[in-house]
C-alpha cells in the first residue's frame, strides 16, 4: 500500500514529547526510560509512554493506555523511495509486498491464518521516507501479532518465485494509480517540484524500473536497510512494557538480527527547506474532468512554524467551511472535490490546493485559486477563521487518537522522525498558542513565491 500524496489537514500532528523530553542522543543502548505520564484527576495513571533501546539499537517505544482492550504494533523502518537509486526505483514499495510472502517458518498463508485467527487487522505501507507494517488485535493475542511481525520483518526468504508472483502484482498496482487522474496529477505535482531525484519520483516505481529489477538488488537493500538500529516497534493499549520488551527481543532474535551493538543515536537536524523547482507541467488525457494542483514551495517537518501551518491550511481549503470550498464550490459552483494540503519532508515541503473540475471550467477555478491566495497572502485571515481552524485541529487531533492504532502511530512516527515527542496536552498548546500574525506572515511568505502547477486532463 503507498502513501504517495497528502490529505488536506495538518499532516504532523501525530508529533508527541514535551520538551522535556526529547529524545535523549545519550540514551545508552540496553536501557529503559520513561518519558511521560498522565494521570487522571483521582491520581490513577491513564497513560504512559516507555522506551527502551536494546543493546543492538531497536527501538521499543510502548504507550500503557488504561481501559482498552485492544493492542496495535507497528513495525516502523527508515527506508523509503527517496532512499534509491535510478535501478533500485519502486524498491522499497516491492519490498513492502515481498515480506508478506513466507519466511523459513511460515508460508503467505500461514501469517495470513495466524492473525485471521484472532480477529486480527495488519498490514502495511510505502512512504517516500519510511516502511510500517502494522496489526492491530485483542490484547491477549499481541504476543501472536509481535512474533508474526518479527518473522516478516527479520526473517523474509524472498525467493526468485515470489518476486516473479510480485512483479506482475506491482505492475498491476502502477497501472490502477495510471488510471487514477487524482493520483497521476499529484505524482506530475512533485516531479514538477522535485525534478528527477527520488523525492520527485513516484513511491511504487515505473513499468521499466520494477521490470527491470533482480531478486538479488531486492535482496541486498533488504539487507542493507532492514538492521535494528534502522527500526523502531511501536506498541500501544492495554500493554505492559516489560512484556512487549521480551516478545520482542524473542521474534526479533531470529538467526542473530539483534546480535550485536549499534552506535548510539544521534540527533536528527532541522535542515532549510530544499529549492523546488517553480513552472507547470500538463499531461493530456481525453477524460471527462480536468485535475489540477497549484502549489508553492511549503516548510520541512520540524520547522517551527507548522502549527501556524495547519491552522492556515484549515481556513484556506481544510473543510465545508473553508473559503476554497465555499468560493470553489459553494459559491461559483466551478468543481464538485477542492481542498487545500501541506506536505512535510525531511528537508523539503509544499503548499498547494488541488481541484477536480470540468474543462470548460478550468481557467474559472484557477483564477479562482489565484485570487484566493492572493488574498490570504496581503491579508491573512479573521480571527474567526483563526479561532475555527484551531478548533478543527484540536478536534481532529484528540478524537483521531481515541484507539490503539492510532496511538501507536503517533509514538511510533514521532520515535523514527522526529526529535521530540510532545503529549497531546503540548500539542494542543502550541496550536493555542498560534496568533493571527503567525498566520499573516506565513501566509505572505508562502504565496508571494513563484508558483507550480500540474494538470492532467483533455486539450483545450
Amino acid at each position: 500500500m503507498l502513501h504517495p500524496r497528502p490529505v488536506g489537514r495538518l499532516a504532523d500532528r501525530s508529533r508527541c514529547f514535551t520538551p522535556q523530553q526529547k529524545k535523549d542522543p545519550l540514551q545508552k543502548n540496553g536501557t529503559t526510560r520513561t518519558l511521560h505520564t498522565v494521570k487522571d484527576a483521582d491520581g490513577a495513571v491513564t497513560s504512559r509512554v516507555r522506551r527502551t533501546v536494546l543493546p543492538s539499537g531497536l527501538r521499543i517505544v510502548t504507550e500503557q493506555m488504561a481501559g482498552s482492550r485492544s493492542a496495535s504494533i507497528g513495525v516502523w523502518v527508515d527506508v523509503g523511495s527517496r532512499d534509491e537509486t535510478p535501478a533500485l526505483h519502486g524498491c522499497s514499495h516491492f519490498l513492502e509486498h515481498l515480506l508478506f510472502k513466507g519466511t523459513a517458518e511460515r508460508s503467505a498463508m500461514d501469517i495470513s491464518i495466524a492473525l485471521d485467527a484472532v480477529g486480527g487487522e495488519f498490514n502495511a505501507f510505502t512512504t517516500k521516507e519510511y516502511t510500517v507494517f502494522h496489526a492491530r488485535v485483542l490484547d491477549e493475542d499481541l504476543g501472536t501479532a509481535v512474533d508474526v511481525l518479527g518473522d516478516m520483518v527479520t526473517a523474509s526468504t524472498i525467493t526468485e518465485l515470489d518476486v516473479e508472483a510480485e512483479r506482475d502484482v506491482i505492475l498491476d498496482e502502477i497501472a490502477m494509480h495510471d488510471d487514477d487522474p487524482d493520483d497521476v496529477v499529484h505524482n506530475l505535482f512533485a516531479h514538477q517540484a522535485w525534478g528527477d531525484s527520488p523525492l520527485g519520483r513516484p513511491i511504487a516505481g515505473t513499468e521499466e524500473s520494477i521490470t527491470a529489477m533482480t531478486r538479488g538488488q531486492i535482496h541486498r537493500f533488504y539487507r542493507r536497510h532492514y538492521r535494528p538500529e534502522n527500526m523502531v516497534v511501536s506498541v500501544a493499549g492495554n500493554v505492559d512494557h516489560a512484556a512487549v520488551v521480551r516478545q520482542v527481543r524473542a521474534a526479533f532474535g531470529r538467526e542473530g538480527f539483534l546480535e550485536g551493538e549499534a552506535t548510539p543515536l544521534t540527533p536528527q537536524q532541522t535542515e532549510k527547506a530544499r529549492r523546488v523547482q517553480p513552472g507547470e507541467a500538463r499531461t493530456v488525457r481525453q477524460q471527462e474532468q480536468v485535475n489540477l494542483v497549484l502549489g508553492v514551495k511549503g516548510l520541512t517537518r520540524t520547522d517551527p512554524r507548522r502549527y501556524a501551518l495547519g491552522v492556515l491550511n484549515t481556513a484556506l481549503g481544510g473543510g465545508t467551511s473553508s473559503r476554497l470550498f465555499q468560493e470553489v464550490r459553494e459559491v461559483r459552483g466551478l468543481a464538485y472535490s477542492v481542498y487545500s494540503f501541506a506536505s512535510h519532508h525531511a528537508d523539503a515541503g509544499v503548499v498547494g490546493v488541488s481541484v477536480g473540475c470540468l474543462p470548460g471550467k478550468y481557467d474559472a477555478v484557477l483564477e479562482t485559486v489565484r485570487a484566493e491566495l492572493a488574498k490570504v497572502a496581503e491579508s491573512g485571515i479573521t480571527a474567526e477563521e483563526l479561532e475555527r481552524g484551531k478548533g478543527q485541529l484540536k478536534g481532529g487531533l484528540v478524537l483521531g487518537l481515541e484507539d490503539s492504532g492510532s496511538r501507536m502511530s503517533r509514538i511510533g512516527k514521532a520515535e523514527l522522525v522526529y526529535d521530540e515527542l510532545l503529549t497531546i496536552d503540548e500539542v494542543v498548546r502550541r496550536i493555542e498558542a498560534v496568533t493571527l500574525e503567525d498566520v499573516s506572515l506565513l501566509a505572505a511568505e508562502l504565496f508571494s513565491q513563484p508558483e507550480l502547477l500540474a494538470v492532467v486532463g483533455p486539450t483545450r
